[in-house]
């Protein structure tokens, strides 16, 4: 919506003219001082001009006994991590009162370069939610994996004053930023005084001070209280992350309170259609926190005021005269199931999103992998004692498990009695066909095989399984699919869900990738599988920036030590 003339805002606000559109009969919640304002809420174009007062409008919305509060900010995600354009993205979450999405399209940069974060810039010129962009600063993640593409500091400043661009999104190669590597150090010389995300699990003490030195201001990654809670001291400001796989909204709740919420908000990271549709997004946040005791004004805080002054966005965040009409009207605060959304003026309805301009889509024909044998997986050794990942269910940390699997005509097997399955990353970008293999404990995978594109944050092929053959049906359906999710058994593939944008996103409306995730999730468990979202855990298990064992296609990772295990 374009903004209206400065004369328009004042003469609606003082009552001179009718507004736009007048909210009637609700009371406002006011996120700075907690109390509930009651009148009229005014809008003219995209803007609140007034509250708490009568007015006349051209357009009247009834919302008598309705609570109004700010829309929800997300102030972390991969937008790429819900499985669909972010046109799709806009429609599943704005309803549910999500009317900013800060997004970092490091998933299709690791894939294909700058063209993927230009496609982001051009979606969120078109979508009806406002999608603000922070540039993606480690591309590929660390020097242990291989992206298909690189991207340096001069790829990234010319995109940087592009009006949806907020800053440099999450520094997930610490230890570069600490010892001063020299790619890391121009990316932070580029962006100094700009906003920088933070991204540094488990980091304390003088390390943690030098990382924060840098101008790094936020951080997703604390799990524990005592670790965010040493963060907040020494300046950044917290997000608290519930996503599909990194669950950390109980272990961080207690935190939350009236006087921290100033420097608390909420972030989703990585939130599939399937949890969206079964327990919601932010919308599900605030529900949980105030469920658990949290108080409900430290809770909208988060959600919206907190939320915007943190990454500078002045002008949202409060219903209140000059601010942005960002609006959800609920019929409860505790319940937080939005009845009607507003963004920048712009009522969320089917006509809304109907309006938008579609972008073409990018990334077709990305899997350019070589056809897997089931010989490749097999892991050669001479000695019995196995480096093995252990995960850790709801989190992307992982343990660093020490495992003896004995030796059998060369070749070390997965033992489903003990839970060891085999786990390979297959290098799909076309750039030198790297195999490896190794061994994770977590699952309860009985038989068959998952494989997966969605493999953070290079992108390569994730498999793991039981069956060697079936691990290659797997790995080989993915390329003819153009990317995506894949179940195996007995030779067969039981269920799939295409994502043929850059093998990360469907083309497919939400509705029907919610439809594909639900039969996925039956063919995992008809495996043996026991995790609740088995094909994002497969996914972190090959990021080689969290800690403690990973995978890549170069090998194993021992991420405390930053190296890959000879």
């Amino acid at each position: 919506m374009t903004r209206p003339p400065l004369s328009d805002l004042i003469s609606q606000g003082r009552g001179d003219a009718p507004a736009d559109l007048v909210l009637r009969g609700g009371q406002v919640l006011d996120v700075v001082t907690g109390l509930l304002v009651s009148g009229d809420v005014a809008i003219c174009g995209d803007t609140v001009v007034g509250i708490g007062a009568d007015y006349a409008g051209r357009d009247v919305m009834d919302v008598t006994g309705k609570t109004l509060v700010p829309g929800f900010i997300d102030t972390h995600l991969h937008i790429e991590s819900s499985l669909v354009t972010p046109h799709e993205f806009d429609r599943c979450v704005g309803p549910r009162g999500v009317t900013t999405a800060i997004c970092d399209p490091h998933e299709i940069a690791n894939v294909i370069g700058v063209p993927g974060i230009e496609y982001f810039l051009a979606c969120a010129r078109e979508t009806v939610i406002d999608i603000r962009v922070n540039l993606s600063s480690c591309v590929p993640s660390s020097h242990m994996e291989t992206a298909g593409a690189e991207i340096k500091a001069a790829d990234l400043t010319p995109l940087m004053d592009d009006p949806a661009v907020i800053g440099l999104a999450e520094f997930m190669n610490y230890p570069g930023v600490i010892h001063q590597d020299p790619g890391c150090m121009a990316k932070l010389e580029a962006f100094r005084g700009r906003h920088i995300d933070g991204h540094c699990p488990q980091l304390r003490g003088t390390e943690l001070n030098a990382y924060i030195a840098a101008g790094i201001r936020t951080e997703h990654e604390a799990t524990t209280a005592e670790e965010a809670r040493e963060k907040l001291q020494k300046g950044m400001r917290v997000l608290i992350r519930e996503g599909s796989v990194s669950k950390d909204l109980h272990a961080l709740q207690p935190l939350l309170t009236d006087i921290t919420s100033a420097y608390m908000c909420l972030c989703t990271d990585d939130r599939n259609p399937l949890d969206i549709g079964e327990h919601g997004h932010l919308d599900y946040m605030i529900r949980e926190l105030i469920r658990l005791g949290c108080p409900t004004l430290a809770v909208y805080r988060a959600a919206s005021l907190s939320a915007a002054e943190a990454f500078g966005l002045k002008d949202r965040g409060q219903i209140a005269p000059g601010r942005r009409a960002d609006i959800v009207v609920l019929d409860s605060l505790p319940e937080c199931r939005a009845e009607l959304v507003l963004a920048g003026g712009v009522v969320l309805d089917d006509a809304a999103f109907a309006a938008r301009r579609p972008v073409a889509p990018v990334g077709r024909d990305s899997v350019r992998a070589p056809t897997v044998t089931p010989e490749d997986f097999r892991t050669t050794a001479n000695r019995s004692e196995t480096d093995v990942i252990g995960i850790i269910d709801g989190k992307i940390i992982t343990e660093h498990r020490k495992e003896d699997i004995p030796v059998e005509d060369g070749d070390k097997r997965p033992d489903t009695a003990r839970d060891l399955v085999k786990i390979a990353v297959v290098e799909r970008h076309g750039r030198n066909g790297n195999i490896a293999t190794g061994f994770v404990r977590g699952f309860g995978m009985r038989k068959g095989a998952i494989a997966s594109t969605v493999c953070h944050d290079h992108h390569n092929i994730a498999v793991v399984g039981v069956d060697y053959d079936d691990m290659a049906l797997a790995a080989n359906r993915l390329g003819q699919i153009e990317g995506g999710f894949v179940v195996v058994a007995d030779g067969r593939v039981q269920a799939e869900l295409p994502l043929p944008v850059a093998g990360l996103m469907s083309l497919s409306p939400f509705e029907a990738v919610h439809e594909d995730l639900v039969a996925l999730r039956a063919a995992a468990k008809a495996l043996g599988v026991t995790l609740e979202e088995p094909f994002l855990q497969l996914a972190f298990l090959a990021l080689p920036v969290i800690p403690a064992l990973k995978i890549t296609d170069r090998g194993m990772v021992d991420v405390a030590r930053f190296e890959i295990i000879s």
